[in-house]
């Protein structure tokens, strides 16, 4: 009798300054605001009811406080291929101001000059997935925006240019899993959800 496979919940932190202002923060360790606090704390009423074997958060500060806020920093393990991109030279910058100097730049197509590129970033993601897909009960990340959107393209077995597709709101949750208990038909669930989950 076959069991049933696992779902990988991503939650993308809550609000910062700088997410606020859309500029791209990758690397650099920005703090939630007072919103992305409220929300990140709202984060743990939508996930209640939900068990989960394994927890895994970003090392980054936003990811992790959301994950304390949520009520899962006692059984959070750190992940560093959860990071978010390293964008490089185009750290902090609006994407308004990078396609002034490189017309038609696209990140998941182009990357980021002295950062990663997209194969990286996916390579990260490929290796989370193999991880998450082993377990043996639901997974639950904490995150960043750009590394959930490759992570949902990878699971979906998509190339790392069509992540771009999957737009997330901070303190949103996706749901990642399989449609009739097959490994081979991995699916989305739901996505960029941010009112109240029931199980």
């Amino acid at each position: 009798m076959a069991t049933k496979l696992p779902q990988l919940f991503l939650v993308r932190h809550g609000d910062t300054e700088w997410t606020v202002a859309r500029k791209h923060t990758g690397r650099t360790d920005i703090p939630l605001n007072a919103m992305g606090e409220k929300r990140a704390a709202q984060l743990g009423e939508r996930l209640r009811g939900f068990s989960f074997t394994h927890v895994y958060t970003s090392p980054l500060q936003r990811a992790s406080k959301t994950c304390e806020l949520a009520g899962f920093g006692a059984k959070a393990e750190v992940d560093r291929d959860l990071v978010e991109w390293d964008y490089g030279r185009f750290e902090g910058m609006l994407t308004a101001d990078i396609v002034k100097e490189r017309p038609n730049w696209e990140l998941f197509r182009d990357g980021c000059p002295g950062g990663e590129s997209p194969g990286d970033v996916a390579a990260r993601a490929d290796r989370f997935v193999a991880k998450a897909q082993k377990s043996t009960g639901n997974v639950v990340a904490f995150s960043s925006g750009h590394t959930i959107r490759m992570i949902t393209a990878r699971w979906l077995k998509m190339s790392p240019e069509t992540a771009r597709v999957f737009f997330c709101r901070p303190a949103s949750i996706g749901v990642l899993g399989f449609e009739h208990d097959r490994r081979d038909e991995p699916v989305l669930q739901l996505w960029d959800y941010i009112t109240e989950l029931r199980e």
